[in-house]
């Protein structure tokens, strides 16, 4: 295997690792042929959609209409404001207005056919889902607004059958459908961001130049491996097997931030993530990223993020870095 590319390989692992996707709403929803849903802003989340059955229109934040047939999907990553409509002016209802009947935990069944529908028009499967890419979380802002899937496409392998089990699970309502839809939702969303990256992340940031750079991927590599060293530029310099000085220029002329800068940022996305969502005592983070007490971790916490560590221990989300 060549280098670069096992590097590289190593690099969008461990992006994987640390994402999370959890969901905190689903939907089994089945309209009528005329249609509109809204759903607001959701900053922090990602929507997620499957169309089994039928067709509809997508409105994204920008006003831009995207057409869906049966057996597409669409991702949202960040949780921008959209619409799902059966015609370009069909007035849309907020899906939280809808009477939803509970189906499992977090999965809920919403009915808007008319009663002069004989049968549904269209059936589809909605997920809202917090989504955290960890010590890549800078990524996230340069993920485009909507990530549309055809399974059959070469950027998602491996989709296809997914996609066929999630329609079996919505149109059949076997015993437990609802928890294995929510599930699959998960992996699809998972494996959409994982095409996206392998792709290239479309050129979309200097993170995908070192990526494809084994002179700075490594150390890329070694900083997220290891958070909690105290690492120096000297060091870094040699996981690339370039001198000190050629190492700085060609990183922040890449990612553009000095590599100390970089590694400080990145301790405190981990650091906002274990408090927010692993239930880390601050002390325990402190010490894991390598910090000699807690004050100093602190500081440094909120330089970075504009917080205390203990305001995201309380739930709320920290401003991004």
């Amino acid at each position: 295997m060549p280098e670069q590319f096992a590097l590289s390989s190593d690099l969008i692992s461990e992006l994987l690792t640390g994402m999370r996707l959890r969901g905190i709403e689903y939907r089994r929803i089945q309209v009528g042929s005329s249609f509109g849903l809204r759903f607001e802003a959701r900053p922090g989340h990602g929507y997620f959609h499957y169309l089994a059955v039928g067709s509809a229109l997508l409105r994204s934040a920008d006003g831009a209409l995207h057409e869906l047939s049966a057996g597409n999907a669409a991702f949202i990553p960040q949780g921008a404001a959209h619409e799902l409509l059966s015609r370009p002016d069909a007035p849309a209802q907020d899906i939280g207005s809808f009477e939803a009947a509970p189906l499992g935990d977090a999965v809920s069944a919403v009915d808007a056919c008319p009663s002069t529908s004989v049968v549904p028009s269209a059936i589809l499967f909605y997920g809202c889902m917090e989504f955290d890419l960890g010590g890549m979380q800078g990524l996230g802002r340069l993920m485009p607004g909507l990530m549309l899937v055809d399974a059959g496409s070469e950027r998602y392998p491996g989709l296809l059958p997914i996609l066929a089990s999630m329609k079996g699970e919505i149109c059949s309502g076997r015993v437990g459908f609802a928890g294995i839809l929510a599930r699959l939702a998960e992996v699809v969303a998972a494996m959409i961001v994982r095409g996206w990256v392998e792709c290239g992340c479309d050129n979309a940031s200097g993170l995908v130049a070192a990526l494809r750079d084994p002179r700075l991927a490594r150390a890329i590599l070694a900083l997220h491996r290891h958070p909690g060293r105290d690492w120096t530029v000297a060091e870094l310099a040699a996981e690339c097997r370039v001198s000190r000085s050629v190492f700085a220029q060609r990183f922040e002329a890449t990612i553009g931030m000095p590599p100390l800068r970089y590694a400080t940022e990145l301790r405190m996305r981990l650091a906002s993530q274990w408090l927010a969502q692993d239930n880390i005592s601050i002390d325990a983070a402190a010490e894991r990223l390598g910090y000699t007490s807690q004050a100093a971790f602190s500081r440094a916490f909120k330089r970075i993020t504009g917080q205390p560590p203990g305001a995201v221990r309380q739930g709320r989300r920290p401003v991004d870095a």
